[in-house]
């Protein structure tokens, strides 16, 4: 899975430690609350923390045909967050920043694979509308899909993926306006040597949660009241130290709305890993691997019980095996 990478509708640490304050493990151990088991599959839609370029498009004036953005060096993939300094949120904004502008060149604030730079740019007049345009197709909401780990079973809150969010150019997401929607998974694409696959879903329009939080662990919010938990197992949590080789089981959706157990083995456990790869796991469920070819994209968060605790969550797959994977333990997810 790698970066939580883009649908559309088909298809989406640092840690204070005072004086006195208990370690990550020592809270997880500490912790007897219970939490609901997640493995359901749930659609995201992000800003994408200004306006994303996905296009370019000319822009033909009655002095001719121009195309400003193109021209300046602009790329598909680049993220526009502010126009003369004056932040861009959405398509409307960037509109009404070129409408300003009368025509006169501006400065653009781009984001491009987490590098920003400013660039120079002058709209020009559009024949047929009187539109000040820079020719440019643009989008300012992000959507992917990915694995519900775990809710708190007492406060409702949720985390998901186990990794960073981010867009597949790489550029980190906001967090503002994001919801969380059920989805219903419609397909897959087997993962294969050398190529991943991935889980085709099609957003529902029960939203299950409003997401406040993303960070390097994964994404965070908070479960709607309405949302019904009467059909979910519970379990309490061990630290990463009371993992051990061996059998486990992970919850995925992979077919429908609801998640099933399949058998994985943990080869290696990795507590200070500080990319959060805690496990390497394999999975070892041939109904799995005859359908999905092992861990496919989309199945990022899919949590991983051991002795009957929640231990951590699927992050990630081996492109040259898709059997293989790894995975975040839970005590990362949760000092968030």
């Amino acid at each position: 899975m790698r970066k939580l990478k883009i649908y559309i509708a088909a298809a989406f640490l640092f840690l204070f430690v005072g004086i006195g304050s208990p370690s990550p493990a020592m809270q997880a151990r500490a912790d007897t609350a219970e939490y609901y088991i997640g493995g359901m599959t749930a659609g995201f839609t992000l800003s994408a923390g200004g306006t994303e370029i996905i296009g370019f498009n000319e822009v033909v004036t009655e002095e001719g045909v121009f195309r400003p953005a193109a021209d300046v060096g602009l790329q598909i993939g680049d993220c526009i967050c502010a126009v003369d300094k004056i932040r861009i949120k959405s398509i409307a904004d960037l509109n009404a920043a070129m409408e300003r502008s009368g025509g006169k060149e501006v400065t653009l604030t781009v984001k491009r694979a987490g590098e920003t730079a400013e660039v120079r740019i002058t709209p020009v007049k559009d024949k047929k509308n009187g539109k000040y345009k820079i020719g440019i197709l643009v989008r300012d909401t992000l959507a992917g899909i990915g694995t519900v780990t775990y809710i708190n079973k007492n406060t409702r809150r949720f985390g998901a993926l186990g990794h960073a969010v981010c867009d597949e150019n790489h550029n980190s997401l906001e967090i503002s306006g994001a919801k969380v929607f059920s989805c219903s998974i419609v397909g897959v694409n087997k993962g294969s040597r050398g190529k991943a696959g991935e889980l085709r879903g099609m957003f529902l329009s029960e939203q299950l949660a409003k997401a406040d939080k993303v960070s390097s662990t994964g994404l965070y919010g908070t479960f709607e009241k309405s949302y019904d938990f009467s059909h979910l197992e519970t379990v309490q949590i061990a630290p990463i130290s009371e993992a051990t080789i061996g059998k486990a089981i992970i919850y995925s959706t992979i077919d429908g709305i609801c998640p099933q157990k399949y058998e994985i083995s943990i080869a290696k456990v990795d507590a200070k890993n500080r990319e959060n790869k805690n496990f390497v796991i394999k999975v070892t469920d041939e109904r799995l691997i005859d359908e999905t070819g092992g861990i496919v994209q989309g199945m990022s968060g899919s949590p991983i019980i051991q002795n009957g605790k929640l231990i951590g969550a699927v992050t990630h797959v081996f492109l040259n095996d898709p059997t293989r994977g790894y995975g975040i333990g839970i005590e990362n997810m949760l000092c968030e």
